[in-house]
């Protein structure tokens, strides 16, 4: 068009490519983390993986007095031993038992209980409760063991003497000599010492949901037993799924010091966990190699799922740890 001026495009800058640092120039960079992070480094390897090659040992007959070139090694003979063993296969499923119910009641328990003591308006009231909840979680195994048996002592246990007085039972029950109450003891411990300890991180949880939620709820017409179930699980949820994800690599790890201390003769065949097999068979009989590859059999199995249970986290969408 005559007289009017050229339409010149404008031209767009070019997009500046900011070159990739090396690991090693980003890590000297970081000097003084790395540095900070070295007696850390040096604390796992020592105590989680160097021992690793102690693993040997359940593919030899180990002898200590051997040296490693003299060891006979077995293959996968202590391993084929343990599954064809009915002591092993009576202590996996004691295992798995008490940690089931374990987890179950350790859930549950504090979930509940984090949420009704985050219903609690009172401030000092609050904390009072959660201060005294979480004190047993200080206390060691050998103290609340002896808290326990003398709560459950035929003669003067105050279990006994409260069920008598309101007439559920007509005499004393020996609970720690009846098998069938075994695990369940087992599991009331662990809730009355880790309940108010479990509870924190779910408090935290609370605190971060929304208040607008509450308040869109509350001008719903929703009541505060509606608010807790629509309002605050979901907003825990993705904690709780993490918090399983963790809890399922310890599915064999039902504990020691409780079934140790509170066992008996009586409920042996009820109380011997993993752990217990391999101090008999590792300390008390002196067969490393066995005690090793029960050890072995755990890890990997914790390991297995942890991964399995990531897996299918992200398969439904949910947060994962891995």
């Amino acid at each position: 068009m005559a007289g009017s001026p050229e339409m010149i495009p404008s031209k767009q800058a070019a997009p500046q490519v900011v070159p990739k640092s090396s690991l090693w120039k980003r890590m000297s960079g970081q000097k003084q983390l790395m540095l900070m992070s070295l007696p850390i480094l040096l604390y796992v390897f020592v105590f989680s993986y160097y021992p690793i090659w102690g693993w040997t040992m359940a593919f030899q007959n180990y002898k200590p007095a051997r040296s490693f070139d003299q060891q006979e090694w077995v293959g996968f003979k202590h391993f084929k031993f343990l599954f064809s063993d009915d002591t092993f296969l009576m202590v996996l499923r004691n295992t798995i038992g008490m940690s089931v119910i374990n987890m179950v009641l350790g859930f549950v328990t504090a979930i509940i209980f984090a949420i009704l003591l985050n219903e609690i308006k009172q401030k000092l009231f609050k904390r009072s409760i959660q201060t005294i909840s979480y004190l047993p979680h200080f206390l060691s195994w050998i103290i609340v063991t002896g808290i326990v048996a003398n709560s459950l002592s035929v003669d003067s246990g105050i279990v006994n003497v409260l069920l008598m007085k309101l007439g559920f039972i007509n005499e004393p029950i020996m609970w720690l000599s009846e098998p069938k109450y075994f695990w369940g003891i087992v599991g009331a411990s662990h809730v009355w010492k880790e309940v108010g300890w479990n509870a924190i991180i779910y408090l935290a949880a609370i605190t971060s949901i929304d208040p607008s939620l509450y308040e869109a709820a509350e001008i719903d017409g929703a009541n505060r037993y509606q608010k807790m179930l629509y309002v605050t699980l979901p907003g825990i949820k993705s904690i709780v799924i993490i918090l399983l994800i963790m809890n399922l690599g310890w599915i064999l790890d039902a504990g020691f010091e409780v079934q140790y201390l509170l066992g008996n003769g009586v409920v042996v065949d009820w109380s011997q966990t993993i752990d217990i097999f391999v101090l008999k068979y590792g300390l008390q009989i002196g067969n490393y190699s066995l005690a090793t590859a029960a050890g072995i059999f755990k890890t990997v199995v914790s390991i297995t799922l942890i991964f399995a249970a990531n897996t299918i986290a992200k398969r439904f969408g949910e947060d994962r740890l891995i």
